[in-house]
């Protein structure tokens, strides 16, 4: 476990009484509150100094609520040092509005607009998703980019698009490491890290192993490979709670991952657990 306090890039917390979420339907071990104070107890002895929120997939028409929930969180927990909503970015040029509207709030330090769930596989090569992804730049505003590994052929044609535009790969691109695949994820992240605009988060691997089985030696090749290809310039820890509870507790997953880069010096471990995060996020 790191010996100095830690930023988690990649915390949800969500309140049914206060917004929608329909796809917690389908997931009945997540379907119920998870709060801030939920989380401190759950990081355990980890010590966590800074926290980034990401979007939790409420209702889109609600994602300004979302965003203003947050916020009042960050008012009792001054950890939350960033958030990162939602945003209708496939409005192209409509969509400047809302993110205006956003941008005006200082939490507020990027835009996911997830990719995954989307049933076309070309989605973020649609004209207008890349205009409003382009138009992130100008209001201070990086973007996560959250597919599986099957959609990276095309989010590296759409990244490649956006050379101004700063973008951290969720799940290192949620390979399947249940399966123990590694081709062709291997050599199309291999691809994405010679974009220099693109970081990695090393988050949410143990939801993709075997949520009852994994060991570390599954995750190992995916960590080294990602390690090898972004550098540790490049690549920020991250949480996943609560929907990493799926398959670990935080201080297993915290374990794992530093057990998992033996070997690397105080000053890299640092980079990734500290000092990238605060320069990408700004925060």
């Amino acid at each position: 476990m790191p010996n100095f306090p830690i930023v988690d890039t990649h915390l949800h917390i969500w309140n049914l009484d206060r917004l929608r979420y329909p796809w917690l339907a389908s997931v009945p071990m997540l379907n119920k509150n998870h709060l801030i104070e939920d989380y401190r107890r759950a990081c355990g002895p980890v010590p966590v100094a800074k926290m980034v929120f990401l979007q939790c997939e409420c209702d889109p028409a609600q994602f300004k609520e979302e965003a203003d929930w947050v916020t009042e969180v960050a008012q009792i927990d001054p950890r939350i040092k960033g958030i990162v909503p939602w945003a209708p970015l496939e409005k192209g040029n409509a969509a400047e509005p809302e993110l205006a509207r956003l941008a005006s709030n200082p939490l507020i330090k990027g835009i996911r607009r997830i990719i995954q769930f989307e049933a076309d596989q070309e989605f973020c090569l649609r004209p207008d998703f890349v205009r409003g992804v382009q138009l992130l730049p100008k209001y201070g505003l990086s973007f996560d980019i959250c597919i599986n590994h099957t959609q990276l052929a095309n989010t590296l044609k759409f990244v490649r698009q956006c050379p101004e535009v700063k973008f951290v790969m969720d799940h290192i691109a949620k390979p399947d490491i249940k399966a123990g695949k590694l081709d062709p994820w291997r050599a199309e992240m291999r691809e994405l890290a010679r974009l220099p605009n693109v970081w990695c988060k090393l988050s949410g691997l143990v939801t993709e192993a075997d949520h009852a089985k994994w060991t570390p030696a599954d995750l190992q090749p995916y960590i080294d490979h990602v390690v090898a290809c972004f550098g540790f310039e490049r690549i920020i820890f991250g949480g996943d709670w609560p929907v990493s509870t799926q398959a670990t507790d935080y201080p297993r997953w915290v374990n794992t991952l530093d057990a998992a880069l033996t070997g690397a010096s105080p000053d890299e471990l640092k980079k990734l657990y500290v000092t990238n995060a605060e320069a990408f996020y700004r925060i």
